[in-house]
């Protein structure tokens, strides 16, 4: 493999940005990718893939490296060369690269690969935590499954075509895709590509989203015609989603506290041909109060410490401090309690997050079941996806009922 040296550069600048300054990995890959128009897929493909390994598994590089943040430049070329020689690629004779001792960086990676939280690259604070939750077995088994890129999955758009003529179309377009059994509307790419560029992407045939993603809306059990409340909207991949199941027929209303989240769901539902949907930015408490007693349907799909979702955000676990947990779980103790109150009498809520701790998921449901506000709801169905099972995100979902008066 023949390495150039802007390309290595770029990747380096990448690193800088996301470690020192702290700024989130997909924008940062985004921006760096725009630094060279002459760039091809082949280059662009190295500086993402290579950044994201690194921001993977930093504390395994850091530790064979020597280093400790903040990074000197010269720091992350040297843990660029523990990359480098790990992967059996030959070290450019460069300037900026010191001399490479390439048999003690392989004895060190061989040591270290027998400790968990070297090899799968955690901190010590979260590697405990899992293990208390989840128990040894599957936490390491979570954890190495979670260090591997995650796939490319697309949702098909019910509102303007099939899963099979989506397939068609894409191959027309050259991209190859497959069915995923148990997912409706899935289809997974055996080979990455960028779809945002095709025109199946600009006429709003598909949305990007991992198939256990896919699972939340399915479990509301929507019927077109209804009243739908999506509380935790963000950029409204589930919404769109609901918005798909509802056929445009009914009222579905996203709310976020977010409005520039809310904007571009607004410009993805344009693209969608999803008409049904009104959103609302939660100023205050009044947005949601009004609403009580009110929806057929109600998704929470609460904030989270997102440790499902590493393949797709890894940065996330070098960012997350430990006093984000007791802050996140408190967030959603809340949320459950006043946004429960939306379901009408006989309606149905789903309770989601992208996390695989029970603190965040199970418990926060049986804790509501047991309150005031909870006494009326009945847990029918709940589901815990884990990626060392399942081979996508890890989520977990309830299905709760409200009492018929």
């Amino acid at each position: 493999m023949k390495l150039h040296r802007n390309l290595v550069f770029a990747v380096i600048d990448a690193l800088n940005l996301i470690f020192n300054e702290k700024e989130y990995a997909d924008k940062v890959v985004q921006k760096v990718l725009k630094f060279d128009k002459r760039w091809g897929a082949r280059d662009r493909g190295f500086i993402a893939e290579t950044t994201y390994e690194m921001v993977r598994y930093k504390r395994l590089y850091e530790e064979i490296a020597e280093v400790k943040a903040p990074f000197s430049r010269p720091d992350l070329f040297r843990m660029w060369a523990v990359w480098a020689v790990l992967k059996g690629i030959q070290i450019p004779d460069w300037k900026q690269i010191e001399p490479t001792p390439e048999r003690r960086i392989k004895g060190r990676f061989d040591e270290l690969s027998k400790i968990r939280k070297y090899r799968e690259a955690i901190p010590d604070w979260i590697d405990e935590l899992g293990v208390k939750a989840l128990g040894e077995k599957l936490w390491e088994a979570e954890m190495a499954k979670l260090n591997e890129p995650a796939e490319v999955i697309l949702r098909t758009n019910t509102l303007k075509t099939t899963k099979e003529q989506l397939r068609k179309a894409l191959l027309d377009e050259g991209i190859v895709t497959d069915p995923i059994k148990g997912y409706p509307v899935a289809l997974r790419l055996p080979e990455r590509a960028n779809v945002f560029v095709t025109e199946c992407f600009k006429k709003g045939l598909f949305e990007v989203q991992d198939a256990s993603s896919q699972l939340v809306a399915e479990m509301l059990q929507i019927e077109p015609g209804q009243r739908v409340v999506d509380t935790c909207a963000g950029a409204g991949g589930k919404s769109l989603h609901i918005a798909a199941l509802m056929e445009n027929k009914g009222q579905l209303i996203a709310m976020d506290i977010y409005e520039s989240k809310l904007k571009e769901l607004k410009r993805r539902a344009r693209r969608n041909g999803a008409h049904n949907i009104e959103t609302r930015e939660i100023e205050s408490t009044k947005v949601f109060k009004k609403l009580y007693g009110s929806a057929d349907r109600v998704l929470i799909d609460a904030p989270c410490t997102g440790l499902g979702v590493l393949r797709r955000n890894p940065d996330s676990k070098w960012k997350m401090q430990p006093e984000f947990l007791e802050k996140i779980t408190k967030t959603q103790h809340e949320i459950i309690r006043s946004y429960s109150k939306i379901v009408r009498p006989g309606g149905k809520m789903v309770y989601a997050t992208c996390s695989i701790l029970p603190q965040e998921n199970n418990d926060q449901v049986t804790s509501f079941l047991a309150s005031e506000e909870g006494k009326d709801f009945t847990l029918v169905q709940e589901k815990k996806i884990y990626a060392s099972k399942s081979g996508f995100d890890g989520f977990y979902m309830a299905l709760l009922d409200k009492k018929a008066q």
